[in-house]
Formats: structure tokens, sequence, C-alpha cells
């Protein structure tokens, strides 16, 4: 085995670079990260001491290689499989590197803004809100994107889906879609695009610890007496 992604299951930016990899069928092991253990969060902070998930390292290589976006650049140029997850020609790499950047600063930022009040105890309302304004202005942006397209780049599955597919999964239980017929379609797509869907499942045990738990699709919502 030459990689070994330090990633937790229920983290979304790891979600996004699984995708990744169970789209090009790399052969890799999982480790997870506890940050709670002791043992666990030192021995990743060996890895990468800025302790931010998830980190790929490649023995085969030498290379440690942080940051979801680089990872899967990596993944695309020494790993690739049948998926393509960057196209060859420039402008539609940009295009592509553009909606990856999109979903990451736009969705994930403040998706997690909202969780993070809601771990403090209600935290502050006007932050709150100003994170689900911020929501509601991407989604109108992603509605008018899609068109008629089936993926966010196109009419290839790309890596600015592997993006968008954890980013709406929780954004859409603290803002629900409204009035977006196309981004709903693109997020039923992406449920069930098997690599997704394959994140999700080996997910599902640890939802039970996401604060927004009873909002999640009912497949997905954990049983209250695992809680």
């Amino acid at each position: 085995m030459s990689l070994f992604l330090h990633s937790h299951p229920l983290a979304s930016f790891c979600h996004k670079v699984l995708i990744a990899l169970y789209e090009n069928g790399a052969p890799f092991e999982a480790v997870h990260v506890d940050l709670g253990n002791e043992a666990s969060r030192a021995a990743f902070l060996s890895v990468w001491p800025l302790g931010k998930m998830p980190v790929l390292r490649d023995e085969a290589r030498n290379r440690t290689v942080p940051e979801t976006t680089i990872i899967i650049e990596y993944l695309d140029r020494y790993y690739p499989g049948a998926t393509a997850l960057i196209p060859g020609d420039f402008d539609k790499a940009l295009e592509v590197r553009l909606w990856d950047r999109f979903f990451d600063l736009h969705v994930q930022e403040p998706m997690q803004q909202i969780v993070a009040e809601r771990l403090r105890g209600g935290g502050d309302p006007s932050r709150v809100a100003g994170a689900e304004a911020a929501l509601r202005k991407a989604y109108g942006m992603i509605e008018q994107k899609l068109g008629e397209h089936p993926w966010i780049a196109g009419d290839s599955f790309t890596m600015a889906d592997c993006a968008a597919a954890p980013a709406l999964f929780y954004a859409e239980t603290l803002v629900p879609f409204a009035g977006q017929p196309s981004l709903r379609a693109y997020y039923d797509r992406l449920l069930a695009r098997p690599s997704f869907a394959r994140v999700l499942e080996e997910a599902r045990p640890y939802f039970r610890f996401y604060p927004y738990r009873e909002r999640l699709p009912a497949r997905f919502r954990p049983d209250e007496a695992s809680i």
C-alpha cells in the first residue's frame, strides 16, 4: 500500500477527497484521525503539524500532500483512473478549478460557520443569519450555472463535483433548497453517484455526532437509541 489518507469519516472536506479516490479506484488506506485522542492527535501532527484534515501520504513517492484541491490534483496526475477529474483542456480545467473553489469558499465555509455557532450553544444570531444569506446567494448562482448540464462544469463529473457533494449535503440540512429545481436535481444526482453514496454509507455511524442530525435525510438519520 502506497497511499494513506489521514481523515475522519464525518468531515465534509475529507468526503471530498474520498469521492475522488473512489472515482479513480486508486488503492489506499484510510487512517482514522481522532483529534480528541492524544495518541491519534500526536501521530497526525507528526505527519502534518498544522493538524488540518485530510492529508494524503504517498510512501512510494515520499510525498505528504495537504489541502483537498491539491490532493485531488495530485491524484489526477499521479494516480489517474477512469474518471478524469481535471480536464486536459486549459479553459475547461480553469472552470473546474473555479467551481471547486466556489464550493469550498462559498458553501462549505458558511455551512461550517452555522455548525460552529450551534456547537457554541447558539452563538451569535447575526453571524448565523449572515451565513444563511451567503448560502442562499450561492444556491442562486449554482442554479444559474447548471442550466441543462448534469454536472456543475458541464457534461462530465469532475473535481468540482467532488467539492459540491459534501458541501451541499450538509448545507441543505441548514438552509434547504427552495425554488432551485436544477440544484435539487443536481443534488439528487450527487447522492446517487456511487462514489458519494459509498462515502455517506461509511459516514453513517458518525452522523450521530452531527449537531443537526435531526435534519439529515431520513435514510441517514441515526437511531435515537444510538445517540
